[in-house]
């Protein structure tokens, strides 16, 4: 199907856009539709539409769903650097706060605004919307 056809004002123009790879996209914060404008406005916030191709963001509900990939990937990450560092070296519980809250910090943004971006790319491209039932 061509990204022309789209329904449900995700794609309301005629013009043909190659397609973009999700992740690669997502992950740069760039527009699903054209790959080139981009996705956020400030840190994590959307902005209204692309200012290179005029997508316009409306359509890009990521939920809780980014934050549930956040918490269970960083949360794998640190939990299991601060057990290695306790058991090698059992080093006083500030040095642990001195390092792991603030990389627990970074990496959390970071990651939430991969995943939001990936997501919002997944949804663009698969068409995907909030299920609604037919009244036929």
């Amino acid at each position: 199907m061509a990204i022309g056809n789209w329904k449900d004002g995700m794609n309301d123009d005629s013009a043909h856009f190659p397609p973009v790879d999700p992740v690669k996209t997502g992950i740069k914060g760039c527009c699903p539709r054209c790959g080139q404008g981009k996705l956020f406005n400030g840190l994590l916030a959307l902005k209204p539409r692309c200012s290179a191709c005029g997508l316009d963001y409306a359509f890009a509900d990521a939920g809780d769903g980014p934050a549930v990939f956040v918490i269970l990937i960083v949360g794998f990450i640190v939990i299991g650097s601060v057990l290695w560092l306790e058991v090698n070296y059992a080093p006083p519980i500030w040095l642990h706060i001195l390092l792991f809250a603030p990389l627990t910090i970074v990496l959390s943004l970071v990651a939430l605004r991969w995943c939001k971006g990936i997501l919002i790319a997944m949804q663009y491209r698969h068409n995907a919307r909030e299920g609604r039932l037919s009244r036929d």
